[in-house]
């Protein structure tokens, strides 16, 4: 649980910066990458597919969680909002050099909503990978 709750403490870290006003576009085909990743370890969540919700995750939290069981363990207990969305929304990007800065608007089941960060890296093979991910309660709704 430390090393989750220092992950976090890194994320909230960047997103602040990633979210500065002078943060680049990010580019078309990179909106489509990161935003179809995600969808892709959502759906993966939603068929309870832990193989395939832990490919999409980078190799530090692989390594963290260890076994694709493990990692779907954590997220069912700890997220159930990103486990099990009823609504989801991709607002704007941000990009700082090889990271983008997510965000989401998540209506869980019981009709509450979230502002979920995911910071997504591209690796060495081009191919991006969710490196975190926050969940908080939305304080309103966001624009996408």
């Amino acid at each position: 649980m430390r090393k989750i709750a220092a992950l976090m403490l890194l994320l909230a870290a960047l997103c602040g910066a990633v979210s500065a006003q002078n943060s680049p576009a990010v580019g078309p085909a990179d909106t489509r990458g990161v935003r179809t990743l995600i969808q892709m370890q959502l759906d993966a969540f939603a068929q309870d597919d832990a193989a395939k919700a832990f490919s999409y995750a980078a190799p530090a939290i692989q390594k963290m969680f260890g076994t694709p069981g493990q990692f779907l363990a954590m997220v069912r207990a700890q997220y159930p909002m990103v486990h099990r969305p009823a609504a989801v929304a991709f607002l704007q990007p941000q990009a700082d050099g090889d990271a983008v800065l997510q965000r989401v608007q998540i209506t869980d089941i019981a009709g509450k909503e979230w502002a979920v960060s995911y910071l997504v890296s591209r690796q060495a093979d081009r191919s991006w990978r969710i490196g975190a991910c926050v969940v908080a309660p939305a304080k309103k709704r966001l624009s996408t």
